[in-house]
């Protein structure tokens, strides 16, 4: 039980991770990202997903991208900013395992590197040091932190994949909770 535990939940905090990447150098971080929905492929500005993710306002080339790709552009706002919790050393066990590598490929196919190469590497950066200030981690600040100048993003999968990250997120938090009332609760016998 505890095995399986742990692996759900390095896939969870991975794959959330994953929604967000990389390295946060700003020599390295990401300045570009490649949003691709279906046949639709634009190169935003990572200062344009910044702006619309803080207020809502679209620049003109997101509005576009978003309708011409039908994807309500509220709940890809949400998706970007919300936080999955996660304390970074959890983070670095779980993505340094056998399980976290599976979880990065997965992840890194729709979060990315321009050549598809090294994705785990830069992925695993990008997730640790969006987790390193605040214990969470958001789609918007693993992109921030991708230690690429340029980061491609399968839209079409992005919010689905958070989606149920954050769902996974909750029930394991709530498993969590109950296994540490349960540990509370055993007393052992003093030796």
């Amino acid at each position: 039980m505890s095995r399986s535990f742990f692996k759900q939940r390095w896939t969870l905090f991975l794959a959330a991770g994953a929604g967000m990447l990389f390295y946060s150098n700003a020599a390295t971080a990401a300045e570009k990202v490649v949003l691709k929905y279906s046949a639709i492929r634009m190169t935003l500005p990572v200062s344009e997903l910044e702006i619309f993710a803080e207020t809502g306002k679209m620049s003109p080339a997101l509005e576009m991208l978003l309708g011409n790709a039908k994807k309500d552009p509220e709940t890809v706002r949400r998706s970007l900013i919300r936080p999955v919790k996660v304390s970074q050393s959890f983070l670095d066990r779980a993505l340094n395992s056998k399980v976290g590598e599976i979880i990065l490929d997965e992840v890194g196919q729709v979060i990315r590197t321009p050549s598809g190469n090294e994705n785990q590497d830069a992925l695993r950066s990008a997730l640790l040091v969006s987790a390193s200030n605040d214990h969470e981690i958001t789609l918007l600040e693993t992109m921030k932190n991708y230690p690429n100048p340029e980061v491609h993003v399968e839209g079409d999968r992005l919010v689905e994949v958070y989606g149920k990250l954050v769902v996974l997120s909750e029930q394991l938090g709530g498993v969590s909770e109950r296994l540490q009332d349960i540990l509370n609760k055993i007393r052992l016998p003093k030796l």
